[in-house]
C-alpha cells in the first residue's frame, strides 16, 4: 500500500516539477548514473520513480529543489537526513549525495555534478555569510570534510575524506590533508 502511495505522488511530482525542468533532469540522471542502477531505464520520467523508491538520499535532494524539504513530503519517501543546505546556495544540476548525515552546506555557488558524503561542512569564516566558499563544476567530496571561508575550489576537484579546506584548490587536482593540500594534478 506504502509503495502504490509513493508511486502516485511520484507520478504527481514529476508531472509538476520534473518533466520541464533541466536542473532536476540533470540531478535524476546524474545521481542514476553515479550510483550505477542495476535497472536499466532509459526515461528521465522512469529514473525519476526509481530513485524515489529506493533513495532516500535522492528525494532528501529533490524536496530540496522544490523548496518541499520540511514538508509531509519527506516523511512519505526519506528518513530524518539531519542535512541542512542554506537556501542563499545556488547549487547546479547533478547534485549527488551518499548518506547526506550531519551535512551543512552554505556556499555562494555549487556548480555541476558535485558530489559529497556524509558529515561535510560548507560553511562561513568568522560566522560572516560573505566569506563562504565558491565550488566549480565537477567536485566529489569525500566524507568528513570541512570547506571553511572565502575560497575557490576550482573545477574537476577530489577533496578527499577528513580534509580541512581553508585554501583556495586549483582545478583538475586532488586535495588532501589537515590543512588540506594538493597532491596530485589531474590531466582532463
Amino acid at each position: 500500500m506504502k509503495l502504490m502511495f509513493k508511486r502516485l505522488i511520484s507520478v504527481f511530482l514529476f508531472r509538476k516539477y520534473v518533466k520541464n525542468n533541466e536542473l532536476l533532469q540533470k540531478d535524476i540522471n546524474q545521481t542514476y548514473n553515479v550510483r550505477n542502477c542495476k535497472v536499466d531505464y532509459q526515461s528521465v520520467e522512469k529514473r525519476f520513480y526509481h530513485l524515489m523508491q529506493n533513495y532516500p538520499e535522492f528525494s532528501f535532494v529533490f524536496l530540496w529543489r522544490i523548496n518541499k524539504s520540511d514538508s509531509i513530503l519527506k516523511n512519505v519517501f526519506s528518513t530524518q537526513m539531519m542535512c541542512k543546505i542554506f537556501k542563499s546556495t545556488k547549487i547546479e544540476g547533478g547534485l549527488v549525495c551518499f548518506h547526506p548525515f550531519s551535512t551543512v552546506i552554505n556556499a555562494k555557488s555549487i556548480g555541476e555534478n558535485f558530489e559529497f558524503r556524509s558529515n561535510l561542512t560548507i560553511g562561513n569564516k568568522y560566522n560572516d555569510n560573505n566569506l563562504v566558499p565558491i565550488i566549480g563544476n565537477n567536485v566529489t567530496v569525500g566524507a568528513n570534510v570541512c570547506i571553511i571561508g572565502s575560497i575557490e575550489i576550482g573545477d574537476n576537484v577530489v577533496i578527499g575524506a577528513g580534509a580541512v579546506v581553508v585554501n583556495s584548490v586549483p582545478s583538475n587536482s586532488v586535495a588532501v590533508g589537515n590543512p588540506a593540500k594538493v597532491v596530485k594534478k589531474v590531466l582532463q
